[in-house]
């Protein structure tokens, strides 16, 4: 099976990573591949790793990202063209069986239309809120790690699967050893809209236990919000995986199109890299990991600053937990297991 995987990066992490390695927008496209697929944001190239090592051939396209793909279209004698044209280029060069999206929104209708006319099987990846109905359905099939997604796509008529995120632990070699920092750490967006539920216990929290934050966007933070006057910037991929396992504790909190389920990335990158995870409960959690066990859960604010002030002052019990979360996640949600899930729902709906 061919697997094109179609993602993007949030264009201040590019400015970010392009601003620290200069002349590297003017190099060959696979230097500039390699470059960025080494920093470990977001999922990276793990999908495409552990596809291959099962026997399948998978390439990770960035389409946001503008010199990569002007590189691929120089080198292709396509010229200055726009990044949806350069898209359908290298699912003509590639001749994918499946096109994989990353993210939903990211191609005009028009492109979709392109691509359902290639006859791959276009399948779509979502952890966020949906497109219109209309966007959905241009999908062959759809993939979700919202439990209550599934039902709701297959609703309009559209294939659906549940499918978990995972952990790359290829992270663990390139991090290294990584000496203790901080108390607690969060990372993740700050704003005070698009978050307002989990930023506020956060915020709420954050007035009586010592949590430094790292992220983006502090829009309608007054200058006294704590999560301000602590914030350190933003920190993307390997170094926010150095931030993550620099901390006894790493706090956690779902976006609200969540609901009561559990299921972002920060749950295997902080377990992952072997730090006590506390995050708010949800109702599949268990199914996850064990709460009390293997990482430690809160309802509200107050909740959260006495399970933090407790495994603060408890080392034993927070490296007893951390380990058992970090084993968990070694064992049961890496991408390598994820990879042999996906290959599985790919071929039976191909």
């Amino acid at each position: 099976m061919r697997v094109l995987i179609v993602d993007t990066c949030y264009p201040a992490f590019l400015d970010a990573h392009y601003g620290r390695h200069e002349g590297l927008a003017s190099r060959p496209y696979d230097e500039q591949w390699r470059a960025l697929m080494a920093t470990h944001f977001g999922t990276a190239d793990a999908y495409s790793h552990f596809l291959r090592a099962l026997g399948h051939e998978a390439h990770e396209v960035v389409v946001n990202c503008a010199p990569l793909q002007q590189a691929w279209a120089d080198e292709h004698g396509l010229g200055v063209v726009s990044h949806e044209q350069i898209l359908l280029a290298q699912v003509d060069d590639y001749r994918p069986d499946v096109v994989y999206l990353q993210n939903l929104h990211v191609l005009s209708d028009e492109t979709m239309a392109e691509l359902r006319s290639r006859d791959p099987l276009v399948a779509g990846q979502i952890a966020s809120t949906a497109p219109t109905d209309d966007r959905l359905r241009s999908f062959d099939l759809l993939l979700t790690s919202f439990p209550h997604f599934v039902e709701r796509f297959r609703a309009l008529g559209v294939l659906a699967e549940y499918f978990r995120i995972g952990f790359d632990p290829r992270v663990l070699t390139d991090l290294g050893e990584v000496p203790p920092a901080h108390p607690i750490v969060f990372v993740g967006a700050l704003n005070a809209f698009h978050h307002r539920a989990g930023n506020r216990v956060l915020a709420r929290a954050a007035r009586s236990l010592p949590v430094q934050f790292w992220g983006y966007d502090l829009r309608g933070r007054p200058p006294w919000s704590p999560l301000r006057r602590r914030y350190n910037g933003q920190a993307w991929g390997i170094e926010m995986f150095r931030l993550l396992a620099s901390a006894r504790v790493v706090l956690n909190r779902h976006i609200g199109e969540a609901g009561e389920y559990a299921n972002n990335m920060r749950l295997y990158e902080a377990t992952g890299v072997g730090s006590l995870l506390i995050t708010d409960a949800k109702t599949n959690l268990a199914e996850l990991f064990e709460p009390g066990h293997e990482v430690v859960t809160y309802a509200n604010a107050e909740e959260l600053v006495r399970e933090a002030r407790r495994y603060l002052a408890d080392d034993d019990a927070r490296r007893e937990i951390a380990a058992a979360g970090h084993a968990r996640t070694l064992r049961d949600h890496t991408y390598a297991i994820r990879m042999q899930e996906l290959a599985t729902i790919l071929e039976n709906h191909r």
